[in-house]
């Protein structure tokens, strides 16, 4: 069983690489990188690669480790007791299974995609060191052991918002996208856009790259926001002659919200236009 990638999807040969080590280890898949690089695309290309089903758990700032495993609905339970409804005889009633337990309980293997983890608290990947490990955790409510029928592959992404612990580090096989060369960004433009003129990807990538080269960018534009842009210049039209132009004075691209989406980047072009206007004066 090999990832070799997709027809939608291109991956270097350093990424296949690392998908197939992780699944050969069995540790999970550690994917960082800036945003708008691929990481989350990839855990449903490899699903769609090796036809197997992709189970994906969003983290968010409130997500605490034990979501992951299940929910008990005490809450409910009291109510529905004060009721008189039979239901609270069987306290399974109200456990609600989480990502983990489903991905463990499959009866095929699927893949486990836990999407950027360094959103939660920081002791959220400590408290999911064990169940990962073992692949089994304990249901305290009904006395029963959860352990996975067959090992999930997981795959965890990071956007490098704060640092993971070593420990944790440590039960992972580790890979940085790095941003895409010109030429891998042209074969991921033609994936998206296979009838795109040649002359049109080749002026808008200088200019995307050349943005990315600002310096004191706050954000600087990704792959999804390079696509974004390319769509709208094939949508409204724009002609190489209004991207070619050199005019100083004119720095800020055509439709350039679809690059920088933010205030202070804006303002950063509009101050270097107006100094190459006090130059040319």
């Amino acid at each position: 069983m090999k990832f070799e990638g997709t027809k939608d999807y291109v991956a270097t040969d350093d990424l296949r690489v690392a998908v197939n080590a992780a699944i050969a280890l069995e540790r999970p898949l550690l994917i960082k990188g800036e945003p708008g690089t691929g990481k989350t695309v990839l855990a449903e290309q490899i699903s769609q690669a090796l036809n197997m089903k992709l189970i994906t758990w969003h983290v968010k700032s409130t997500t605490k480790a034990q979501q992951g495993l299940y929910d008990y609905d005490a809450v409910s339970r009291l109510r529905d007791s004060q009721l008189g409804d039979e239901r609270v005889k069987d306290i399974s009633n109200y456990i609600k299974k989480g990502k983990l337990w489903e991905a463990f309980t499959a009866p095929e293997r699927c893949i486990l995609l836990i999407d950027e983890i360094d959103k939660a608290d920081i002791e959220f990947p400590n408290d999911l060191l064990l169940e990962l490990d073992r692949m089994e955790f304990f249901v305290y409510e009904t006395g029963e052991t959860i352990k996975a029928v067959n090992r999930p592959i997981v795959i965890i992404t990071s956007n490098n918002e704060k640092e993971l612990p070593d420990a944790f580090l440590r039960r992972c096989f580790f890979h940085y996208i790095n941003f895409p060369d010109d030429d891998t960004m042209n074969k991921i433009v033609d994936v998206h856009f296979p009838n795109i003129k040649e002359r049109l990807v080749k002026n808008a990538l200088s200019i995307f790259y050349e943005i990315r080269e600002v310096p004191g960018l706050k954000k600087k534009p990704s792959t999804s926001e390079l696509l974004d842009w390319l769509k709208l210049l094939m949508v409204e039209d724009i002609s190489l002659e209004t991207l070619r132009e050199k005019d100083p004075t004119k720095l800020i691209p055509p439709l350039h919200g679809a690059l920088l989406k933010n205030e202070q980047d804006v303002h950063l072009f509009e101050r270097l236009a107006f100094l190459a206007r006090r130059e040319r004066n």
